[in-house]
């Protein structure tokens, strides 16, 4: 029976609800609240683990093959 009556109050209370209930204004809520900062908290945590990862990599660029290192650089404006 306890959930007769729990049906009942709802369908009670849900003519008040759409009662005040301004069509004009859409909020998110907390709901879009939460979503929106576990969002924010997995791009930082992303972010934190790139830099991370990024700061691994030692990179040295080849040389250019078509230079040979017998002869000089050539002087700027020359």
């Amino acid at each position: 029976m306890p959930d007769m009556s729990a049906h009942l109050a709802l369908t009670q209370l849900v003519p008040f609800a759409a009662e005040e209930l301004d069509k004009n204004k859409v909020t998110p809520g907390v709901l879009g609240f939460v979503v929106f900062a576990a969002l924010a908290l997995a791009v930082w945590m992303l972010m934190k683990s790139m830099s991370r990862h990024m700061g691994k990599i030692s990179f040295e660029e080849a040389p250019d093959p078509k230079a040979t290192p017998d002869a000089p650089a050539a002087a700027p404006g020359k």
